[in-house]
């Protein structure tokens, strides 16, 4: 019998951030959020650890979502290994 989670139980998502070309390595790379949080919380979390106001962030090395997208949807298209892989560059790294 399969258990299901109660309506108000938020899942957390562990957000893996990755350092991508000439960018900056964080101190703490990995960390939770709730999945209700939208992407742009996770943009605005790094420009705030960066200092940095022009920033591109990746998804698992391949696209830039839109910062309304769902961090739990983010995860259940492109997570693996129980994160979402997150690269961020001071300038264009992938197209």
């Amino acid at each position: 019998m399969a258990t299901t989670e109660s309506p108000g139980a938020v899942k957390k998502v562990v957000v893996h951030l990755r350092a991508t070309g000439d960018a900056p390595i964080l101190k703490q790379t990995k960390f939770k959020i709730l999945g209700t949080d939208k992407f742009a919380k996770v943009i605005e979390f790094l420009r705030r650890q960066l200092h940095k106001e022009t920033l591109f962030v990746y998804v698992n090395s391949a696209f830039s979502p839109n910062p309304d997208e769902l961090v739990i949807d983010l995860y259940n298209n492109f997570g693996f290994d129980g994160k979402l892989v997150v690269n961020y560059a001071c300038s264009m790294a992938w197209g």
